[in-house]
């Protein structure tokens, strides 16, 4: 018997680096939210140009914080990509419309696009 897993995909849909730089280029309106620890968002790895910080462990407390931003698209990031579903899925049930950094900051680099340090 096989059980297919909920697909996050209604609640909000993951995108890879190269379409989170054509997206955030195309529209500069674009929230970007980091909810990585605040020790990882001050790394040396760094963090992703105009990036709010709010961990995803304080996300549901600290909603309140983005409602100047809800009626905008939130991309939202972590490290690796874990994080930021859970983020995602706790934004897109209060009503805001997100996409998810596929591989997180990590993936981003890969990709070869730049940081804010």
């Amino acid at each position: 018997m096989f059980f297919r897993r909920r697909s996050q995909s209604k609640q909000f849909r993951s995108i890879t680096p190269t379409e989170a730089s054509t997206l955030l280029h195309a529209d500069p309106a674009i929230a970007v939210l980091d909810v990585r620890t605040d020790e990882e968002f001050n790394s040396p790895t760094g963090h992703l140009p105009n990036a709010m910080l709010i961990p995803v462990q304080e996300l549901a407390s600290r909603i309140d914080e983005l409602q100047s931003v809800k009626d905008k698209t939130i991309l939202v990031y972590c490290r690796s990509g874990h994080r930021s579903k859970r983020a995602g899925a706790i934004l897109a049930k209060d009503g805001f419309k997100v996409v998810e950094l596929e591989g997180g900051i990590m993936g981003w680099l890969r990709d070869s696009f730049g940081v804010e340090k």
